[in-house]
Formats: structure tokens, C-alpha cells, sequence
């Protein structure tokens, strides 16, 4: 194994990954679900409810749990869930989470798709995006 594959895989090694059934679990919890998805995904195939889009440009400023930059109310133990569109850049991101601080950080197994697929709740997408 080379290249991406490799690098996805090393990621995914301090990962605790969650189910789409999981990550509906957490909704209404002080979990922090993450959308890094580009806004016309979001747009086009809706959200996740209690979502919240953030820019992948900005997710570590925004997540870094003692940067002055970040979003409010959540500590270095809150557990944050990323997602992205299929959960290969969401690996990615939740292993760089972790590497500032975030030491719950994990991501969404199958993304977005799968929670659709799985039938759970979607609201309306197009959320402006928290950059």
C-alpha cells in the first residue's frame, strides 16, 4: 500500500469511527457534528439536523479547543464528528482534530451518503458555512 491509500489508512489508525445510526445517537448531545462538505453538496443533498458546516479551509482554527479563533461552547473533551461526502477527507481532518487537541475526534463512516442511504434525518441544505 502506497501513496494516499497509506496515508488514509495511518489516519484512520487513532480513529474510533462511528455509524450513521451512532452519529444519530449523539444529535441533541454536547457532541459537535462537523460538515466539511463544499456548500453545493450540501445544497443539492441536504444536511444532517444539528449539523454545522465549517470550511475545511478554517476546521482547525475554528476546533482548536484553546485558540482564540474557535467556536464557543466546547472543551478538548468534547467528542466532534466529522463528516465529508463518502468519509475519506473526513479521516483526514478528525486525525488532524486530534492532533491539536481533540482527542475525541472521529469521523463519520460512508460520510454523508451513507446517512442518507440509511434513511435517517435530513433538513433542508445550503447553510452558510462557518469560515
Amino acid at each position: 500500500m502506497t501513496g494516499i491509500d497509506k496515508f488514509l489508512a495511518e489516519a484512520r489508525t487513532t480513529l474510533t469511527r462511528v455509524t450513521p445510526q451512532e452519529v444519530d445517537a449523539l444529535r441533541g448531545t454536547d457532541a459537535l457534528i462537523i460538515d466539511i462538505r463544499p456548500h453545493h453538496n450540501r445544497l443539492a443533498e441536504g444536511e444532517i439536523p444539528d449539523s454545522i458546516p465549517v470550511e475545511r479551509i478554517v476546521l482547525e482554527w475554528r476546533l482548536d479547543p484553546e485558540g482564540t479563533h474557535r467556536l464557543p461552547n466546547f472543551t478538548a473533551d468534547t467528542t466532534v464528528v466529522v463528516l465529508c461526502n463518502e468519509g475519506y477527507s473526513s479521516s483526514l481532518a478528525a486525525r488532524d482534530l486530534q492532533r491539536i487537541g481533540l482527542p475525541k475526534a472521529t469521523d463519520l463512516i460512508g460520510g454523508f451518503r451513507a446517512w442518507s442511504t440509511a434513511g435517517l434525518p435530513i433538513r433542508e441544505g445550503g447553510t452558510q458555512a462557518i469560515t
